[in-house]
């Protein structure tokens, strides 16, 4: 039986509390500056495809389930990183379900410093559905195909990742959503390292029961091969 470990929280005294602190003051301000002044320039969005769907890893504003069109999530292993994780890659005619948010100010210093490994990459405004009025400037990350290669055993996946995602998806899209994030990743000939009892993965949140159970029955299906964490 799999149990969700607790998620060490991040104290606001650590470098990496006051580093959150201080960008979450500055997007603070951003918006009330957009408030005060209509003629400044829209901010723009990224396109989160992975971790970024759940909130729980984020409080980017303006957040709203989207979908983009042309492209797919695969598991991909990047040789700055030492365990592999979710990009996309371009597919003629798929789509894959996410999240729009703001990125207030165009500061994206937090969010790249967040994805480092992937490469910015912006959005032609016809491949994106979405439910705000105005038409946005989306980018999102995906790893450079200079660095990447697939997962093998020597750089597998957490299962504290995975669980993060689908807890992501299953808030926002429902059940139907989260059983459509692993039907439309590739590359699920992976090893996933089930790291649930003391979570690796920085930004792990503690699913239920329930969720747990949807995450295990979807490996099982895909016949996704286990390492003990």
């Amino acid at each position: 039986m799999h149990r969700a470990g607790p998620v060490p929280q991040r104290s606001e005294s650590t470098p990496a509390g006051r580093l959150r602190t201080d960008f979450g003051q500055r997007r603070k301000t951003a918006m009330a500056n957009d408030l005060r002044d209509p003629a400044r320039p829209r901010d723009p969005f990224f396109f989160g495809y992975g971790s970024l769907v759940n909130r729980a890893t984020h409080d980017y504003p303006r957040a709203l389930p989207a979908r983009v069109r042309g492209w797919r999530r695969v598991w991909r292993h990047t040789r700055l990183r030492e365990l592999a994780f979710l990009s996309v890659h371009p597919v003629p005619g798929a789509e894959i379900d996410g999240l729009v948010a703001a990125v207030p100010g165009a500061d994206w210093a937090a969010l790249d410093l967040r994805e480092r490994a992937y490469d910015r990459v912006a959005l032609c405004p016809s491949t994106i559905e979405h439910r705000h009025p105005e038409r946005l400037d989306v980018q999102l990350y995906r790893t450079s195909p200079a660095h990447e290669s697939p997962p093998d055993a020597r750089h597998p996946v957490l299962l504290s990742y995975v669980d993060t995602v689908a807890q992501g998806f299953l808030q926002m899209f429902g059940r139907n959503g989260a059983e459509a994030f692993f039907a439309s990743t590739d590359g699920w000939e992976i090893a996933v390292i089930d790291d649930r009892a003391f979570p690796r993965y920085p930004r792990a949140t503690a699913l239920s029961a329930f969720e747990r159970g949807l995450v295990d029955q979807q490996l099982d299906r895909l016949g996704v091969e286990r390492l003990r964490g």
